[in-house]
């Protein structure tokens, strides 16, 4: 009964994997930690192009994520990895949002442009 864990907290940002569902609630992509695992055993997410269909798939520094959310879709290139859920400002320090700078508004088919 002495299994060794995977993936532990303490090894966030060693170059060892985070856990999918961890890495998603600390870069608060989604807002509670069951919703990322919800999230990522539903094949939402694809780390590096292959779909994820575990919440404890590992992550690391360098992996490219792409997540569907409901009504867009996020590409981010994970920076960091956290130990604790923080504020929003050091959040967004685990990640780079590879998507175009336009990639907050959608377009409309007469060329406006809409906010969501």
């Amino acid at each position: 009964m002495n299994r060794k864990r995977e993936f532990d907290a303490g090894d966030a940002g060693a170059g060892n994997p985070q856990r999918l569902d961890k890495w998603l609630w600390f870069a608060r992509i989604v807002r509670t930690r069951a919703a990322a695992a919800e999230l990522a055993a539903s094949g939402h997410v694809r780390i590096n192009g292959q779909r994820a269909n575990a919440a404890s798939r590992g992550v690391k520094t360098g992996d490219v994520l792409t997540i569907a959310l409901d009504r867009r879709v996020l590409v981010l290139k994970v920076l960091d990895s956290a130990e604790r859920r923080g504020t929003y400002s050091k959040a967004k320090l685990l990640y780079e949002d590879l998507a175009s700078p336009a990639g907050d508004e959608l377009a409309a088919p007469d060329g406006a442009s809409l906010r969501h």
